[in-house]
């Protein structure tokens, strides 16, 4: 198995809560149980992440 080095962690994970804060927008709008500004909220952690993760590679 291939050591990966902390940045490639790093960039993996922020990557993926990209993906999980979007997923987790729509899901739990789409069970209604979501406030506009709890979404907002989550889209701009999601946002941050990803760029954060472009800035790192």
């Amino acid at each position: 198995m291939e050591k990966k080095s902390f940045r490639e962690i790093v960039s993996v994970v922020l990557k993926a809560l990209t993906v999980a804060m979007g997923v987790a927008v729509v899901v739990l709008s789409r069970l209604g149980s979501l406030e506009p500004q709890t979404a907002v909220s989550l889209l701009g952690i999601g946002l941050a992440c990803a760029g954060a993760a472009l800035l790192s590679a």
